[in-house]
């Protein structure tokens, strides 16, 4: 279950530029969250600063973030921690169909106990992508105490090009490589492809809205958006710096899609470390 290696030079780079005691190591562990296990990894743990939670994408986990939390950790010199929801990665699996309302469950019937048991409660800077995104926004828009949000291509609202994205995907599943390349990071691919795809496809989802939340959110917000993402578009931050009543920090990736992260890491990274080194100050 290794991470996938960034280049030497990037790790050269980062290690001059950001940390004298940049580290590659982590640990591994499952933790019971309501009878449910959840694979974590962490960063740093024995850190005393502010803890970085990493909450990947509808078809992430924790090691398909590949080497970003690393990076990051190491140039902030944070601790940090990852974890794969229920029915991704090496998680338990799910026990039933996802539901319109499964990201504000996760938010706040989950996450508030992981937050407790990875952090001992302090409160995080919350660095989500895609659904991971809109789990903090609600997390953090629901009251709860975080020092910061990164949101990496949230989603706040339905968009028609997000329906159009999935749906291609989900026609193509069973005769693509995708089936293959989903069973290297998660224990049953397919459940873990048609709960998140049928679930955004559903009629019942098409109203889904986050930006009741929106003005509960009292944090600094950082909002990273690839340029050419194929499953939103910058009207998702637009509705967000509307909804929080001030604009956020945004950061346009040019040649990214819906992983700018790992599209363009160099950039990102510099980005999200500025942004937490600004909370800390």
């Amino acid at each position: 279950m290794s991470p996938r290696s960034v280049s030497e030079e990037f790790r050269e780079e980062f290690r001059e530029e950001f940390s004298e005691e940049f580290s590659e190591e982590f640990s591994e562990e499952f933790i019971d969250i309501s009878g449910v296990s959840l694979h974590v990894r962490s960063f740093y743990s024995g850190s005393f600063a502010t803890p970085l939670l990493f909450l990947h994408e509808g078809l992430g986990s924790v090691d398909l973030w590949r080497d970003f939390p690393q990076a990051v950790v190491g140039a902030s010199g944070c601790p940090g921690f990852a974890y794969s929801r229920q029915g991704n990665g090496w998680s338990q699996p799910l026990s039933r169909p996802r539901q319109p309302d499964y990201m504000h469950s996760e938010a706040v019937d989950v996450l508030p106990i992981v937050i407790e048991d990875l952090a001992g409660g302090r409160p995080p800077v919350l660095i989500g992508h895609s659904d991971g995104a809109s789990i903090a926004l609600i997390y953090a828009g629901s009251g709860y105490r975080v020092q910061g949000l990164v949101l990496i291509a949230p989603h706040v609202f339905v968009e028609p090009e997000t329906i159009e994205s999935i749906a291609e995907i989900h026609e193509s599943f069973s005769t693509s490589e995708l089936p293959e390349k989903m069973a290297k990071y998660h224990t049953e691919p397919e459940t873990t492809f048609r709960a998140w795809a049928e679930i955004w496809l559903s009629p019942a989802f098409r109203s889904w809205n986050i930006e009741e939340y929106l003005p509960g959110v009292s944090c600094p917000v950082l909002m990273v958006q690839g340029e050419e993402d194929e499953y939103g578009t910058a009207r998702q931050l637009d509705a967000i710096d509307r909804g929080i009543g001030r604009p956020g920090l945004r950061l346009m990736v040019p040649e990214a899609n819906h992983s700018p992260h790992l599209q363009q890491p160099e950039l990102v990274i510099g980005a999200v470390v500025d942004f937490i080194s600004g909370i800390r100050e």
